[in-house]
């Protein structure tokens, strides 16, 4: 598929790569590592009096949130002291923009965006107006700088910006002018040769990168780093289009060498005094290297249920029936009883793959070139009066005006497409849900189980893969047949951003509320009735006794699957109604079993409360809880009750906080897992005052819905950083057993938050 993986170092030499040899010592690859365009930004974003380059504490350049985050964000950084914004915090809203779930909120938090805004100083972008990324890309990303949004795929590299996508509490780190905290990340080279075929876009490479690392984490947690002669043959909207991309590999940023095309895309913009040129120095060392030749990339696409499922449309198409029943077999898996019938392979007619749905949208799909290259493909043909639909959201309102101006819009609408405004709505389950057993093909980034919209728990299911515009155009002039766009002959219309877009600021200047630098700290922040606070949380208690409350053995667990997206996350301002959805998806008993643990904990501070001295009777039933971890009398003034989720490595995909907050909501003090699929929920769980252990054998471990797991000295484990951590198994059918549970790489921070049980605690303490 024209991808080389070397997993040693390798030196970036007269523009080339050289496996590194061991004549190398490790000071000179520790000094060589200082020539990479990852390092030269990082040490520029050092807080001061955090030099070190193991142990990084930076601080960003500016935030971004959208309505899904940026209200509980505010609400955790006013509790804990915020007067006013320190950098530029753009809040945008894109994910819900229609209000048709719980009648005003969604209307409501926007209003609250808008006076937060004004009391603290900070940018609102309208409803409509752009989706996150793009208003970043277009109005504040700049080479050099860096970005931090709590969105995962924050991801500005092509223009020179390392950005991060990290859960609502590291923002209010920055709000708080508090550093974010990470050890030094390793850099891989993603060394760029060759020229894109005729048809294959930006989406087709990063599935075909995607697919190449995802399985065994080859840049998870790491930056990747974009240099390589076959960088100056993509235009900055297709660097844009495989950069957003990245977050689906796991990595934790990107970056990219700059050059005059980035340069004039900026000035488009009205910033050319953003750009400098950005290379990796002769001699460069990187961690480990992807050498991806382009010119051998096809036509890919993404089946259900991952980014990472990936084959080349004509591999789907000549061997349909076995990867479309595999397909089946993994629905059956995830949904089991819930769905009485998985029928994909239907979708084979006359030797053809036929889809119900096109979708070209959001941060990946919805720019300029995509939607351009699109139009031209649809040029004169029509997508037929049958039941396939195609749905075109361009990002941004200005590029909405570039197509109209360039004849796009035109040429969409007379094919039989419709085009809506800037939203993200597609890309998580809030706008165009195909129907039951719809087959919808979409260049946006994600297609995780259910997050299109669909619900299993109803008897429903819909399909989704992910293709590049080009390839949705393609498969919509043949009016639903799926067609890959290299094999399309009038896929070659080769028209690209550069030289042909013109960028009109006074649509942003009309209506962006632009207020950094100048807050009204006296004007009020504007609630509505579904705005609440967040509860009270209490500390870490000397000892914990934690109930399985749910036990999950899939490979991944993705954050979707946590906290459903979709229309649940309306709720996103009220923590205890939209807890309400946690795991409904997955566990739907869950909450259930949460709520009842948690009901012994608010009995335990109860009766130590009313026992002050009055030596009142301990219920039987907070005594019971305590069975076989020690005595009851003496248990109940030192050992927390909590539940706890165990997954093999749950964690995967969205940076949303309420994966983590939902749980800490409902009573939840821990995670158990192998691994944490990415930093970014980690630290959600650490942010929520949530123990983020590990363990060595998920398997063996055995642990099922009704353990106990008593946890002696967690409090001083934690204050002393103690790795390894005994534990004692409660097991439900009587039994106990001992286990050795983990907690590594916790900064001083980290512990500290955990100990006060929550962010919010932390910074009040």
């Amino acid at each position: 598929m024209g991808i080389v993986k070397i997993n040693g170092g390798v030196f970036y030499e007269n523009g080339k790569i050289n496996v590194c040899t061991q004549a190398h010592t490790y000071e000179q690859r520790l000094e060589a590592s200082k020539g990479t365009i990852a390092y030269s930004i990082l040490k520029d974003h050092i807080a001061a009096g955090s030099e070190n380059d193991e142990k990084l504490k930076l601080k960003f350049d500016a935030l971004a949130s959208h309505d899904i985050t940026y209200v509980g964000i505010i609400q955790t950084a006013r509790a804990s002291g915020l007067k006013r914004f320190p950098v530029p915090y753009v809040l945008t809203n894109c994910h819900n923009s229609l209000c048709a779930v719980g009648g005003t909120i969604n209307e409501d938090d926007h209003l609250f965006g808008h006076s937060a805004a004004v009391k603290y100083g900070g940018i609102y972008v309208p409803a409509h107006l752009s989706v996150i990324h793009q208003y970043m890309r277009e109005m504040m990303a700049g080479c050099g700088k860096m970005i931090i949004g709590s969105d995962s795929h924050t991801r500005y590299g092509a223009l020179g910006t390392m950005a991060v996508g990290e859960g609502g509490p590291e923002l209010v780190k920055q709000l708080l002018s508090r550093p974010y905290e990470i050890n030094r990340p390793e850099v891989v080279c993603v060394y760029l040769k060759g020229t894109p075929r005729p048809g294959v876009g930006p989406q087709d490479i990063a599935l075909a990168i995607i697919k190449a690392v995802f399985s065994d984490g080859f840049v998870k947690n790491k930056v990747m780093e974009f240099t390589g002669p076959g960088v100056a043959a993509l235009s900055v909207e297709y660097r844009n289009g495989i950069d957003v991309m990245t977050t689906e590999t796991t990595c934790w940023s990107s970056i990219w060498e700059t050059d005059g095309r980035v340069e004039e895309y900026l000035e488009i913009h009205g910033r050319k005094e953003d750009y400098k040129e950005l290379r990796p120095k002769n001699g460069a060392y990187y961690d480990s290297a992807l050498i991806v030749d382009m010119s051998e990339i096809s036509s890919m696409i993404a089946m259900p249920f991952h980014p990472s499922n990936v084959f080349t449309v004509r591999e789907l198409t000549d061997n349909a029936g076995d990867i479309l029943n595999e397909v089946q077999k993994e629905a059956a898996r995830q949904y089991g009883s819930s769905v009485k019938e998985y029928r994909l392979t239907d979708k084979i007619k006359d030797g053809c793959i036929r889809v119900d749905q096109g979708v070209i949208a959001g941060c990946s799909g919805g720019t300029y070139e995509n939607i351009t290259e699109a139009a031209g493909i649809l040029s004169g043909k029509s997508i037929g009066t049958g039941s396939f639909t195609l749905s075109v959201y361009p990002a941004s309102q200005p590029v909405f005006t570039g197509l109209m101006r360039n004849g796009a819009v035109q040429e969409l609408m007379n094919s039989g497409a419709t085009v809506r405004s800037a939203f993200c709505g597609p890309c998580f389950g809030a706008g165009d849900v195909p129907s039951n057993n719809g087959f919808s093909i979409r260049h946006t980034t994600r297609n995780f189980p259910n997050r299109e919209g669909s619900k299993p728990s109803d008897g429903q299911i819909s399909w989704v893969a992910l293709m590049d515009a080009r390839s949705i155009a393609a498969t919509a002039a043949n009016k639903g047949v799926l067609t890959p766009a290299d094999e399309y002959a009038a896929s070659h219309t080769d028209r690209s951003f550069d030289g042909g877009y013109t960028f009109d600021r006074k649509i942003y200047e009309n209506r962006v509320y632009f207020g950094f630098g100048h807050p009204k700290e006296d004007e009020a922040l504007v609630y509505g009735p579904n705005i609440a606070d967040w509860p009270e949380m209490q500390r870490l208690t000397e000892n914990i006794l934690l109930e399985t409350a749910c036990v999950i053995h899939d490979p991944v667990t993705t954050t979707d699957e946590l906290i459903p997206s979709g229309e649940t996350s309306s709720y996103r301002s009220n923590p205890l109604r939209l807890a309400g959805f946690t795991l409904s998806r997955k566990d739907p008993g869950y909450v259930g079993r949460a709520k009842k643990t948690a009901s012994y904990e608010k009995m335990r501070l109860a009766y130590i409360k009313e026992n002050d001295g009055a030596k009142k009777e301990m219920p039987d039933e907070l005594r019971k809880i305590y069975d076989g971890a020690g005595n009851a009398s003496e248990l109940v003034y030192t050992t927390g009750i909590g539940s706890v989720v165990a997954a093999v490595k749950p964690g995967d995909g969205s940076a949303r906080e309420q994966a983590a907050s939902c749980q800490k909501v409902l009573g939840g003090w821990a995670n158990i897992a192998s691994a944490y699929a990415t930093k970014r929920y980690r630290s959600n769980l650490i942010n929520w005052g949530m123990l983020p252990f590990t363990t060595d054998d998920f398997v063996s471990l055995d642990l099922r819905t009704g353990d106990r797991i008593f946890i002696k000295g967690i409090k001083n484990a934690v204050m002393n950083a103690e790795r390894d951590i005994e534990a004692l198994i409660l097991r439900a059918d009587g039994t106990t057993e001992g286990t050795v549970l983990h907690i590594s790489d916790l900064s001083d921070n980290e512990r500290e938050i955990i100990l006060a049980g929550s962010l919010i605690n932390y910074y009040n303490s």
